[in-house]
């Protein structure tokens, strides 16, 4: 049996509704916080409680496009962007993006970040 699992055609970030950024490559991570509930005299939990779901993405490869850098970008003091994820059967948002690492490797007329990890505070699939 051949199984075909959809690829990203295009990976970037946008800011203010425009692209500023392309990736070449994302690791996603979510992670859902759970709790068991307990009941005094049950000996097993009697319900497990979700308090909350995180995002971690770990970038690679980061260009910014020729209108952010004449715009001034920095990715430092990025904050509040989205990163957009387009696959031929549907597009993956995730926004209220912050960044928590950026490793950077110069070369000379290059505007390039190796490896940004980012949080996301939602996680969105949405059609074509």
């Amino acid at each position: 049996m051949n199984i075909n699992f959809p690829t990203s055609c295009d990976i970037y970030l946008e800011a203010d509704g425009r692209k500023i950024a392309a990736v070449q490559s994302y690791r996603a991570v979510s992670k859902k916080t759970e709790r068991l509930i307990e009941a005094f005299g049950s000996s097993e939990p009697v319900a497990v409680l979700t308090t909350g779901l995180s995002h971690v993405l770990e970038l690679s490869r980061l260009y910014a496009t020729q209108e952010a850098v004449s715009d001034g970008l920095s990715f430092h003091e990025l904050t509040d962007f989205n990163l957009v994820i387009v696959k031929p059967d549907r597009r993956i948002v995730y926004t209220g993006c912050r960044w928590s690492g950026i490793e950077e490797e110069g070369r000379l007329g290059e505007t390039v970040a190796e490896k940004v990890r980012i949080l996301a505070a939602r996680r969105t699939e949405l059609a074509p």
